[in-house]
Order: C-alpha cells, then sequence, then structure tokens
C-alpha cells in the first residue's frame, strides 16, 4: 500500500538519467522537456491527451505505444474491449500522436492473436513486451507513419465498475468474455441471496432455465443465463478470497434452483 517506483523510474536512476514525475503537464514542464532536446517523445500508458505544446516540442513528434490495431479500439481500455467484443486478434500500433484520441497516423503495427481462454491480465503483459519490442524497433527505423484509415474506427471507453455486473439475461459466451475481460480488475460480480460475489473463472456450458437460475453445483455451479449456461470455477464473498466451486460450496450451501441476480 506504499507508492513504488516502476521499473522504468528505477533503470533511469541506476544509469544516472534525469527523472520528472509531475503531476501536470504545463508550460513549466514543457520547458523543463525542450531543454533536454528530444528528438522524440515516447508515451506508454499516460492515459492523457498530451497538451499541443508536447506534441511538436520533439523533431519526430511523440510517439505512443497502443494496444490495439488501430484504427479499431481507440481510446482508454482497448485490451478490455477487444475480449468482450470477442476480437480473435489484437496488437500494438506505434502511432505519432496528434491533437486527437488515438487519431494519429502509424507508424507500425504487430498483431498478436487473442487465445480462448486470455484474460485482461495475461494479454495485457504480452502486448507489453510485444509493444517494448514493437517501439525499439520503430526507433530504429525511418519513423515514416502512415495515416489512419476512416473504416472500421471503434471507441474503447474506459472500464466501470458496471461493467463487470453479470447480466443473466444475455448469452453465456458473452458471460465468459466478461468474466476474462474483468480479470484481474474490477472482477465480474453478481448477486447471491443478497450478498455480493466475484466471478473470476468460468465457461459456457449445456444447458437451459430462467436466467441466473442454478441448474447444479458440483466441480463447478452451473447457472442458466439467456442463451446456454455459465458454468463458474472459481468465485469470491466480500470479505473472502478467491475459491474454486466445490470449495466455495463446502461453506456456502447452495442448491439448483438458487437465484443470481
Amino acid at each position: 500500500m506504499r507508492p513504488t517506483a516502476s521499473a522504468v523510474k528505477r533503470l533511469a536512476l541506476e544509469r544516472g538519467l534525469q527523472v520528472a514525475q509531475p503531476d501536470r503537464l504545463g508550460a513549466a514542464e514543457s520547458e523543463l522537456m525542450r531543454a533536454a532536446r528530444p528528438d522524440v517523445l515516447v508515451v506508454a500508458a499516460y492515459g492523457l491527451l498530451l497538451p499541443p505544446p508536447f506534441l511538436d516540442l520533439a523533431p519526430h513528434g511523440a510517439l505512443n505505444i497502443h494496444a490495439s490495431l488501430l484504427p479499431r479500439w481507440r481510446g482508454a481500455a482497448p485490451i478490455q474491449r477487444a475480449i468482450l467484443a470477442g476480437d480473435r486478434e489484437t496488437g500494438i500500433s506505434i502511432m505519432r500522436m496528434d491533437a486527437g484520441l488515438d487519431t494519429g497516423p502509424v507508424v507500425s503495427r504487430h498483431p498478436l492473436p487473442i487465445a480462448d481462454d486470455e484474460d485482461a491480465g495475461s494479454l495485457h503483459d504480452k502486448l507489453a513486451a510485444l509493444g517494448g519490442d514493437a517501439i525499439v524497433a520503430a526507433l530504429e527505423g525511418d519513423l515514416k507513419a502512415t495515416p489512419q484509415s476512416n473504416d472500421g474506427v471503434s471507441y474503447a471507453r474506459k472500464i466501470g465498475r458496471g461493467d463487470g455486473v453479470l447480466d443473466w439475461t444475455r448469452p453465456a459466451r458473452e458471460l465468459e468474455r466478461v468474466v476474462r475481460a474483468m480479470r484481474p480488475v474490477p472482477g465480474a460480480t453478481s448477486t447471491l441471496g443478497g450478498e455480493r460475489i466475484k466471478v473470476w473463472r468460468a465457461h459456457e456450458a449445456s444447458g437451459s432455465g430462467t436466467p441466473g437460475t442454478v441448474l447444479s453445483t458440483g466441480d463447478a455451479i452451473v447457472v442458466a443465463s439467456g442463451e446456454g449456461a455459465l458454468a463458474i470455477t472459481e468465485l469470491q464473498r466480500a470479505g473472502g478470497k478467491p475459491l474454486a466451486a466445490s470449495a466455495f460450496l463446502r461453506g456456502h450451501a447452495l442448491n439448483p434452483g438458487a437465484r443470481l441476480e
């Protein structure tokens, strides 16, 4: 629960490089960076738009390591949105930033398949490694950029807690994507007997019934959905720890016919 220096900061300090961590980017910060006479700026997981003075501060502009194949999934949460949409492929785009939201020309694209069991955490780590290689390759090249197409544009809005609430009237395949997209944070949630629970792992299963109704229990808690059923294999009570479904059931009696809201 303490602030910890990132790997980038630790490496920079070990090499005697100057590190600045401004709370905002204003005129003073612009002058500080201009004095460093950078050839190019590199932005990774910053989360905000760079103010206009920074975009033209370096001869080669500002390059962003974006976790999607632009123009698909511009915006704050491209990893989660790709999983939620059932995309089979994502990747890294090295783009030159402009005044828009991930609208600048693209220097390079690097595809990455999305595995059937991929969650946001594992996909993030794969894309982080790919992004590191991609930005190094881009900086060693000529940095020629191509304008983005106007076709296929989509926006990855920020993930909120409501995105993780399981709506049992939806098809099981969509609910399974919600579980994966919300792992490890903020987690997919449902309500059982008035108590909120988190669903950490689940997969599609056969079965039908009133959406939200428990169909069977055992190694998994099988719950009817709007189409098919969802087999929950790992879940967590409020204040508890994640448990396999069989362990959860030993401490929380749950019979077929019970309802998740």
